[in-house]
């Protein structure tokens, strides 16, 4: 049977029983479209977790911290050393001490940070408003980052928290005293800083400047954490063994994305699973449609077959015509899911918006996974109708033309 003629022969349903033809594929979009969004509803919320992770150089680095073991300490030269590793391109340093931060006569305590831009960009550190500081900010000495928790110290609203920018507070640093007692000095910082950005980093209280302007006014023996810059992915388990062998504490945010897409991966098939048993009672709809219409055509087909055609052409006749419908019940479900969960964002969107939240994409339709479903629903209309291809296939002619 050429293919023109079974084309023709295949969407001839569409023409003779159009309601049942449209209310199967109607049944099968139902069915696929409860798939697409509940795993749509997967990876949207994969999107909303793994967007708070800044990807690139962060997942090529490592966060090393002493653990107090064989007495380690992270010094100029303990970065040095890291550095002459031939699997590291480069490390930064971070130095921290307590503070007390002072804004328009209200003072609390933080932490006051101390690093270079390299340590922004290895330990992933973005602003939720303003600016961080960039490799053209190396020598800033007028400028902070704060974090949220800062700003709710100081009594500021989420709404306002674009409007702390621009911002000036002043610092008195709290460092040990040189006479090796247990009592704390306080060095005065007899400047204002402008507060360019506030970072993401909820639940601490920080204050981050540049490490060359923190040295102007304390002496740096001692780093908190250095992030080690890995040369590429494939070196980075190699150098956190050996540092870990070394005595060191050692974390890597590549290790948290793998479990988190681990994770991701179990929801997702939980959601498909749901998804699915709508799915299966749309193919059994379809099964029994494909039967009805084998009973139907019983007559046509001992007509077809007493005039030339194959019990191979009567086959491929019903088994085009299945995948046809199982391919636009696809079609027609992707649109409905993908619809579906468009107006969800929208509407969420719209009430973040009212209420001062933030946007987020709950529902995501990588392009990828709505080709597969499109074509999986053809594969699911080829088995609903192989079997009554085959039943069709194998009818008596003489029979067939007989069949009231």
């Amino acid at each position: 049977m050429r293919i023109q003629d079974l084309a023709q022969l295949s969407t001839r349903a569409f023409k003779t029983n159009p309601m049942r033809t449209w209310l199967t594929i109607l049944g099968m979009g139902v069915g696929t479209g409860a798939v697409v969004v509940l795993v749509g509803l997967g990876f949207g919320l994969q999107q909303i977790i793994l967007e708070q992770i800044v990807f690139g150089e962060t997942l090529l680095s490592l966060g090393v911290s002493a653990t107090g073991a064989q007495n380690l300490k992270l010094t100029d030269e303990t970065v040095s050393k890291f550095e002459q590793n031939e699997y590291v391109l480069d490390a930064a340093p971070l130095a921290r001490f307590p503070a007390l931060i002072t804004y328009k006569g209200l003072t609390g305590n933080v932490f006051v940070q101390g690093v270079e831009p390299p340590y922004i960009r290895y330990a992933g550190i973005v602003a939720s408003a303003g600016k961080v500081f960039t490799d053209e900010d190396a020598g800033n000495t007028n400028e902070i980052m704060l974090s949220p928790a800062v700003l709710k110290l100081f009594g500021i609203p989420d709404e306002e928290v674009e409007n702390f920018i621009g911002e000036k507070v002043k610092f008195r640093l709290l460092v040990p005293a040189e006479d090796g007692s247990d009592n704390v000095d306080e060095i005065f910082i007899d400047k204002e800083y402008t507060v360019r950005g506030i970072t993401k980093e909820e639940g601490v209280l920080n204050a981050l400047m540049m490490l060359p302007e923190l040295r102007n006014y304390v002496g740096i023996e001692e780093y908190e954490r250095v992030q080690v810059r890995v040369v590429s992915n494939e070196f980075l388990n190699v150098v956190e063994e050996q540092l870990i062998e070394e005595g060191y504490r050692v974390t890597a945010l590549s290790k948290t994305v793998e479990q988190a897409s681990k994770i991701f991966q179990g929801v997702q098939v939980v959601l498909a699973t749901f998804g699915g048993i709508a799915l299966l009672v749309s193919a059994i709809g379809m099964f029994n449609t494909m039967t009805v219409t084998l009973l139907e055509r019983t007559k046509e087909i001992g007509i077809m077959r007493t005039i030339g055609a194959a019990p191979q052409d009567i086959k491929w006749l019903f088994v085009s015509e299945s995948i046809l419908v199982g391919f636009l019940g696809g079609v027609s479900g992707i649109v409905m899911g993908v619809t579906l969960g468009v107006i969800i964002n929208f509407l969420l969107n719209l009430a973040a918006s009212q209420f001062g939240g933030q946007a987020v994409q709950l529902f995501s339709f990588p392009i990828g996974f709505l080709v597969f479903i499109a074509l999986f629903s053809a594969v699911v209309g080829y088995l609903t109708g192989i079997f009554p291809a085959k039943r069709a296939a194998s009818l008596n002619p003489l029979d067939a033309i007989r069949y009231e």
